[in-house]
């Protein structure tokens, strides 16, 4: 049974999923609806891009941590991007990643999970043109969605998003429901902060 998440509530993925390995990690939102006059330009698609950060003692220490559409696979093989969905279009999970937690190496104590919208500041995009945005983790070896968190705050000109995260705590994995908005540009920023 799927746990719904409030801001900030932390569960246990470990606890009630025992001998977990591989959780999909999946990553949903819809544009808001926007009207357009006669004359008016056409809007662009929101473009949103998920990325996973790896981070050791919660830091950012190798580029090569950060798992997204330029870098679909972490060098471990333990995190792996499933590919850009470039407008959010449809139903269900926009993007995933899926994350081997059986196998992720011991120096790594955190999964930071971010969204940016691409261009945001060009385009003059932001969170607040987002709804029912959501991030889902799914039992890889059963299909089973074990918790979700729906996003409600207003995010008006926030231009990028930190999720959640998945960490290590005592030998078991947990997941912490963030909704962080930003006005950090893009993924360079974003990642700053974990620097």
């Amino acid at each position: 049974m799927s746990v719904s998440l409030q801001k900030g509530q932390k569960v246990s993925l470990s606890k009630d999923n025992a001998g977990l390995s591989k959780v999909i990690v999946g990553l949903g939102w819809d544009e808001v609806k926007r009207k357009t006059g006669f004359f008016a330009p056409r809007p662009q698609p929101i473009d949103c891009d998920a990325s996973a950060l790896a981070l050791v003692n919660g830091k950012l220490i190798r580029k090569e941590d950060v798992v997204f559409f330029g870098n679909l696979r972490h060098p471990t093989g333990t995190i792996e991007h499933m590919g850009d969905n470039l407008t959010g279009a449809g139903e269900g999970d926009d993007e995933q990643i899926v994350v081997d937690l059986a196998r992720i190496p011991a120096e790594y104590d955190k999964v930071v999970l971010v969204v940016n919208i691409y261009q945001a500041v060009q385009r003059k995009q932001h969170f607040g043109l987002i709804e029912n945005a959501f991030i889902r983790l799914v039992n890889g070896a059963t299909q089973t969605e074990m918790c979700r968190y729906s996003l409600t705050d207003n995010y008006t000109g926030m231009t990028s998003m930190i999720f959640g995260e998945i960490y290590r705590r005592n030998g078991e994995w947990k997941f912490n429901a963030i909704g962080q908005g930003t006005t950090d540009p893009g993924l360079g920023e974003l990642i700053g902060r974990y620097m």
